[in-house]
């Protein structure tokens, strides 16, 4: 195994093809090597792929190279949601084993169509309903700073496959904080885009009103950038589009962010305890920011009352009813006993009590609350919080019981304390980046939330930071 390419961004191992230094079957094969040595640690990776790309698909694709912007850079898609035509697709459910997908996601060809080598699927909780990543289908993943410890969740594998250097960046998707929260435990930078901005279809129009969304998890700001240019804009046919961007976001990374007006908190919600590791992170953060010429002042935008508390249960019910109702359709019958985890069944089980009328008010209820934040971010250009307010949890902290089916729900208060739903209700985006170890060494990060179709803001400022306080060269001790 090639360490010094392990450790390569996807940038850099992309130049290496285009200057005939590596070759994109060597990129490969390393990889495959990587899969077989680091994978039995922490169980991130569940499918191996063949791999194909416009270059190591064609034997004449070096010539292609140079028109794409990851030549043959391995690349692994988190196993919810973009499906690949000929490939398993379970969604962490035993309900789902042996399903095989019939058609590929848009976003999955636009990955494709970005010269990416997609080698394999990676782990995730039953139908990304929970934040952490230990299915009884696949088992849990393991997170490589502390394999005792969990990666949070939902695109648990994606973060820790990343994190582990088994690949440079990774798939996942957001429901409610799913690409932030493991990218905070697992040390490594994820943007949630715009609603719109990265394609749901061919199957999906949107997914719950607009609370998903989809893109990735990378180990540096400009592989973020790179990713978002390859793979943004609508689809013909899509329901939402974001607004469009200015210029390349690989420019915005090179771009000096300005004097921003940064609003700041690290008040918890409901009154949980913030670790002190995680308020001296950021503590530091915001002396850092200050220290970069930005102005930072304690704000937060106007929190969610009981109607709007009221309105997020009724979507994230209907979002169980819809999955529920969309898996029986598709597979021709429900699930049987036993197929699915008792979380799951209790979800489902609330899903089937929400009416249509639930749902649609709760919708509305959502985006006249969206409408309030968007009045905040005519004030302030970002929102700092941390992503998440506690260290990795122990494996099985997060799991339900058949006596205790709601217990992930409990737990998942310790570390959930800071309105990472907000950019999924908002459609706004947001970033997590890791700007600060803990005591025991394990990665925080800091959430930075911004007004509707202002990607270029976030990148310029986690690239700024990341100049600042370079977190790339920080790597988990994986045994192997």
């Amino acid at each position: 195994m090639d360490e010094q390419l392990r450790w390569m961004d996807a940038t850099e191992q992309a130049d290496l093809v285009r200057s005939g230094q590596v070759s994109a079957a060597e990129l490969l094969a390393e990889a495959r090597d990587r899969i077989r040595e680091i994978n039995p640690a922490v169980n991130a990776v569940i499918a191996e792929l063949d791999g194909n790309s416009p270059v190591t698909g064609s034997p004449d694709g070096g010539a292609a190279a140079d028109d794409l912007p990851f030549p043959g850079v391995p690349f692994l898609v988190k196993d919810l949601a973009l499906e690949i035509a000929g490939t398993p697709f379970s969604e962490g459910s035993r309900w789902l084993a042996g399903n095989v997908s019939q058609h590929d996601q848009e976003l999955a060809s636009r990955f494709r169509r970005a010269g990416l080598a997609i080698i394999g699927k990676t782990n995730t909780c039953e139908f990304g309903l929970s934040p952490h990543c230990e299915p009884l289908l696949q088992g849990a993943t393991r997170n490589p700073w502390d394999l005792s410890r969990s990666t949070s969740g939902s695109s648990g594998g994606s973060a820790a496959a990343v994190a582990a250097g088994i690949v440079p960046m990774a798939h996942g998707n957001d429901f409610g904080g799913s690409l932030r929260y493991p990218a905070a435990w697992c040390g490594l930078f994820a943007l949630k885009p715009t609603r719109g901005r990265v394609p749901m279809g061919p199957e999906y129009g949107d997914v719950v009103g607009g609370l998903a969304a989809e893109f990735a998890l990378t180990r540096t700001v400009r592989d973020a950038a790179a990713l978002l240019d390859a793979v943004a804009g609508p689809a013909r046919g899509d329901p939402y589009w974001a607004p469009p961007q200015q210029r390349p976001y690989v420019a915005e990374t090179a771009t000096p962010p300005g004097r921003l007006r940064i609003a700041a908190t690290a008040t918890p919600n409901s009154g949980q305890s913030v670790h002190p590791d995680y308020l001296r992170t950021f503590d530091a953060t915001v002396e850092l920011l200050g220290s970069l010429g930005h102005d930072v002042e304690e704000a937060h935008p106007e929190p969610l009352d009981q109607a709007g508390h009221r309105a997020i249960r009724a979507v994230y019910a209907a979002a169980a009813a819809w999955i529920e109702g969309y898996w029986t359709r598709r597979l021709g019958r429900g699930p049987d006993p036993g197929e699915l985890e008792p979380h799951t069944e209790v979800l489902f089980g609330r899903g089937r009590k929400v009416s249509a009328g639930d749902y649609l008010q709760g919708v509305e209820e959502l985006q006249r609350f969206s409408r309030r934040v968007a009045g905040f971010f005519r004030v302030y250009d970002l929102w700092l919080t941390p992503t998440v307010g506690w260290p990795p949890l122990p494996l099985g902290t997060l799991t339900p019981t058949a006596e205790d089916p709601v217990r992930g729900e409990r737990e998942a208060g310790r570390f959930l304390m800071f309105d990472g739903e907000y950019a999924n209700i908002t459609g706004d985006p947001a970033v997590s980046v890791p700007l600060g170890t803990d005591s025991a060494g394990l990665p925080v990060g800091m959430s930075f939330l911004a007004g509707f179709g202002a990607e270029a803001t976030l990148f310029r400022l986690a690239a700024q930071l990341e100049q600042a306080r370079p977190w790339a060269g920080r790597h988990p001790l994986v045994p192997v």
